[in-house]
């Protein structure tokens, strides 16, 4: 039996494993150690199998992941979320459709200090829900729009997201959040023009809540953004003029809202421990990931298959345009049934390669469009991650229902790929400007 071969059943039984709900970090480890051993020894598995685990647990880069985690739950159990919620509703609320699009550009602040699509996700709905109920909002757009609107916690920085591809394909991880920012504000702008049509066409489905005064507003601006905006510009902003490198820049960025927040008494005792318990549960799930998918991708190396993928695709009647349509579709497919943070770590030692070794694409680019479609697959049935968040915090709407209102805003996100895909300076003029 060929390499190649081994490495396509050892795919193809990942897979059946992950059907089975055999957790993915395990998945990837055993069909990794299974098929080195065939290929190569089972001695020489063993110890490529430990030293990659230990490898990773003991990785400096790595330890970026948790402090941005813990600075997304300290913003989380601090009442952030609540914070910028009110802002946003106060300033545009009083329009039709207002608390729909207002919860956009809260989850596009939240996810600018979070980093996580099922964390903005959960707070925003757990914040929003309630409000467009109680103003009559149709169930379906309600729902979805918050659902949809988590989405964008992995596109605009701090993204966990792009921590793990950056380490995977070995790219600079403040590119990588520079190059996010335009795309995720697009997205953004696309989340509401599609609310905007949508009441537009049937009002009945957001109608306008009160207008707030102008000193209501200003009062939520400074209760509402200061937290964001202190965090961002000292983390972010520190990162992207070089003066912290990222797993420093987690690490101010974790220490100045826990400051903020603790001075403004906002985060109390016990949600200062429960951020640290899911901080600690969160991580240790995405180094296991991490690991497993270094061994699988240690045995996608040996069985060559990586490289007859490339092959396969040169040889294709295709412009590279055409293989990279090609290779956006597997990972559109591939998004409704594995979860986003897995299917990254899963398919770059895979794809990588052709997108920019053999096609020429721009890494910084290929990771942004990646990360773009992989977050079709959290609203996208059967998996679609934020939709069963969302209804788990509002257990009354059905979970057709949600997935009835996504449509729009899926799009929504192919009308934002389309733009990348026609127009790469999208993502790469920030990181170009800014060297």
């Amino acid at each position: 039996m060929s390499p190649e071969l081994i490495g396509l059943l050892g795919i193809v039984l990942l897979l059946v494993l992950i059907v089975f709900k055999m957790p993915i970090s395990f998945a990837m480890l055993i069909v990794g150690l299974v098929g080195f051993g065939i290929i190569v020894t089972p001695n020489a598995a063993l110890s490529m199998a430990t030293t990659e685990v230990y490898a990773t647990f003991s990785s400096y880069s790595l330890s970026v992941i948790p402090m941005f985690v813990w600075m997304g739950f300290i913003a989380y159990y601090s009442g952030v979320g609540t914070n910028l919620y009110r802002f946003a509703y106060r300033m545009i609320g009083h329009r039709p459709g207002g608390l729909a699009i207002a919860t956009q550009a809260a989850c596009a602040m939240f996810g600018a200090i979070c980093g996580s699509n099922t964390a903005t996700a959960a707070t925003m709905g757990a914040i929003a829900l309630p409000e467009m109920k109680a103003y009559k909002y149709d169930d379906s757009l309600s729902s979805a729009s918050v659902a949809a609107g988590g989405a964008l916690g992995v596109l605009i920085p701090p993204s966990v997201i792009f921590i793990i591809y950056g380490i995977a394909s070995e790219q600079s991880i403040g590119k990588l959040f520079t190059a996010g920012i335009v795309p995720g504000l697009l997205l953004m702008a696309l989340y509401m023009l599609t609310i905007y049509i949508l009441v537009k066409r049937n009002p009945s489905l957001g109608p306008a809540g009160p207008k707030s005064t102008w000193k209501e507003r200003l009062e939520s601006l400074g209760n509402g953004l200061f937290e964001v905006m202190i965090t961002f510009l000292i983390s972010i902003g520190g990162l992207l003029l070089g003066w912290f490198t990222p797993t420093e820049a987690g690490a101010v960025g974790a220490a100045s809202i826990l400051i903020i927040t603790i001075i403004r008494k906002q985060l109390k005792w016990d949600g200062f421990k429960k951020s640290l318990m899911d901080t600690v549960r969160t991580t240790a799930m995405i180094m296991m990931m991490v690991a497993g998918a270094t061994v699988f991708g240690r045995f996608m190396a040996v069985s060559r298959l990586p490289f007859a993928l490339a092959n396969w695709a040169t040889n294709l009647s295709l412009p590279p345009f055409g293989i990279m349509i090609v290779i956006l579709l597997i990972y559109l497919v591939l998004g409704c049934f594995i979860d986003a943070l897995a299917l990254i770590l899963l398919t770059i030692p895979i794809f990588f390669p052709v997108a920019v070794g053999i096609l020429g694409y721009d890494p910084i680019w290929f990771g942004v469009v990646i990360v773009l479609v992989v977050a079709m697959g959290v609203i996208t049935p059967p998996v679609g991650m934020n939709v069963f968040i969302i209804k788990g915090v509002a257990k009354d709407i059905p979970t057709e229902t949600i997935f009835k209102g996504i449509w729009p805003f899926l799009i929504a996100l192919f009308v934002c790929l389309g733009l990348l895909l026609a127009f790469p300076q999208i993502v790469t003029f920030l990181p170009n400007l800014l060297g």
